[in-house]
Formats: structure tokens, C-alpha cells, sequence
């Protein structure tokens, strides 16, 4: 009896054993009330009911596991605005404001949307202090700020900075400000030189240049200036630099850019025109941090050059 009773016992076992394991159970995820979000962010903010509201980017955050980083848009006809949020997974936190490491640099996530490779520039190549401007030929704003750069910049700090310019039209107010951009990025792929006399030459004449007579001054100007004619006329008639206008604007839109001239330092933000005194004092602080914290600085190396026949 007792050898009967082993044998079934084991028999038992080995039966137990070739059970198939069981599944997991899948844990549902809470989800967030969009709509209950939404009015509380109205609220928080002011957003009266003809302000559209858009989520823009969900994307979990790096610095604080649990949450997710969300931009919201808020706009009304041309202009917006955006704004991130930290986010809980069932949506009943919001943290504002941004979860920093103190090892990195504070405008790092700026400064990684920031495609300075293959734009035009001058300074020092390697300096410590990086200016990104985003500017509209056809802005007098940006026209100002274009010739304070140019009259102090490299006069204040020769060997601190490096100076990159980005193309930012706004087609709807300015007719004549994406032409202008093509034309400066054609004329740029004769050399970095010829680029900076386009560039002076073009917020010079910005009040005498117009959405119909702009190729036409364009085409005087050049020869007299050693462009190469038959080169520009192909590149702009042609539109050939059309597409990294377009890659700039959507660098900006990432940005969240809205209005010219924007600076960025470093990847610190100044929107709007900014005084010499304001800017140098900015600088001023960049390159005292940099020179022992080494998180920024340019990183773009070299410029973009075509070389023309008969061009020197």
C-alpha cells in the first residue's frame, strides 16, 4: 500500500509539473482625461474659448521617472505660444517648469535643436560662446540688431565668439523676406566672404527693395560685388536653396520661435531686440562660465563653400 501510495504521489507531481505556466496579467495603464487637463490649464492661464489648444509632444521624461514631458500650444490665428508641463501617468500631478542636472549645461535641450552645421558664420571657430540668430531680411528690427552685431561683435570679442545666422522668414507680413533668404544662401555657396556682403548689402537696402523689384537690384548688385551672375541666377530662378530655408523654419517652429530677431547665447533665449550693453554683459558672463564648466560653445567646425570658376 505505502509503494501504491508513492507511485501516485509522484505520478501527481510529475502531472503538476507539465502544467503550462500562466499568463501575465496585463496591468491597464491609467489614462489621462485630456479634456479634464485642459480646462484646468485654461484656467490656470486665461486661455478664453477662441484660444485653440493643442498637444503638441508627449514624450516620457528623462529626469523624472513616472512622468511624462508634454508640450501644449496655445494659439490664436498667427500668433502661439508653448508651454511644457510635467505630467503624472494618470494626469492628476502637473509639474511647471523644468527638472534640471546640475552636471549638464541648463539649455542643453535648446542647444541639441540648434543645427548650426552649414550655416553662415563668422568668429572663431571653436570659441567658447556660440550666438544663433534667427532673423527676416525684410524685419527692421532684424536690420538693427544686424548692424550693432556687425559694428561690435568681433570688435569686443575677437576670439570669444562665433556668430551663426539662421533663416526665419515671416512670409505672411514680410513678401519679399523668403526670396531674400534663398538668394543669401545661394550667394553663400560662392563663399562665406560674398555671403557677408549680401548680408549688409541686403538690410542696407531694406527699405528700398520690394517684393517686385528685388530680383531685379539683386541681379545689379552681384556683379559689381564679384558674384558669379549665371551662378546666382540658376540657384535663385531655380529656387536650389528653398529646402534649407524650409529645414530652418522647422528648427524655429521646434524652438518655439514666434517673432525676429531671436538670439540664442549658449542656448539661452533672447527674444526680441536686445541692446549692445545687454548682450555684451550676457556674453561677458558666458565666457567666464565657460572657461571651467566647457558644456557649450561651438561644435559646428567648418563652413560650406562652392568654388566658381574664375572666382577667386
Amino acid at each position: 500500500m505505502r509503494f501504491l501510495f508513492l507511485c501516485f504521489l509522484a505520478l501527481g507531481l510529475m502531472a503538476q509539473g507539465k502544467k503550462k505556466p500562466s499568463k501575465p496579467v496585463a496591468v491597464e495603464q491609467p489614462k489621462r482625461d485630456l479634456a479634464k487637463i485642459e480646462a484646468y490649464l485654461r484656467h490656470l492661464n486665461l486661455w478664453t474659448p477662441e484660444i485653440k489648444f493643442e498637444v503638441v509632444d508627449t514624450q516620457p521624461s528623462s529626469m523624472l521617472p513616472g512622468f511624462d514631458e508634454m508640450t501644449i500650444k496655445a494659439s490664436l490665428g498667427e500668433r502661439f505660444a508653448e508651454q511644457k508641463i510635467l505630467i503624472s501617468a494618470d494626469g492628476k500631478t502637473i509639474v511647471k517648469g523644468e527638472v534640471l542636472d546640475t552636471s549638464a549645461n541648463p539649455f542643453i535641450k535648446d542647444i541639441a535643436l540648434i543645427r548650426n552645421v552649414g550655416q553662415p558664420s563668422m568668429g572663431t571657430v571653436g570659441a567658447p560662446v556660440v550666438l544663433s540668430v534667427y532673423t527676416d531680411y525684410q524685419c527692421p528690427y532684424c536690420r538693427e540688431q544686424a548692424k550693432t552685431l556687425r559694428a561690435n561683435l568681433m570688435k569686443t570679442f575677437p576670439k570669444e565668439v562665433r556668430l551663426f545666422i539662421h533663416d526665419f522668414p515671416l512670409e505672411q507680413i514680410h513678401p519679399w523676406a523668403r526670396p531674400a533668404a534663398i538668394a543669401g544662401r545661394c550667394i553663400y555657396l560662392q563663399g562665406e566672404e560674398n555671403y557677408w556682403k549680401y548680408h549688409d548689402w541686403v538690410f542696407d537696402q531694406q527699405q528700398a527693395l520690394g517684393a517686385e523689384t528685388f530680383r531685379g537690384m539683386l541681379m545689379s548688385w552681384a556683379p559689381a560685388n564679384g558674384i558669379d551672375s549665371l551662378q546666382l541666377t540658376r540657384c535663385y530662378d531655380n529656387k536650389e536653396t528653398d529646402g534649407e530655408v524650409t529645414q530652418d523654419l522647422a528648427g524655429a517652429k521646434k524652438l518655439g520661435i514666434n517673432s525676429t530677431p531671436t538670439l540664442y547665447v549658449n542656448g539661452r533665449k533672447l527674444a526680441g531686440s536686445v541692446s549692445w550693453e545687454q548682450l555684451k554683459s550676457i556674453i561677458d558672463v558666458e565666457v567666464k562660465y565657460q572657461a571651467t564648466a566647457k558644456n557649450a560653445g561651438d561644435t559646428a567646425c567648418c563652413s560650406v563653400s562652392l568654388t566658381t570658376p574664375g572666382v577667386k
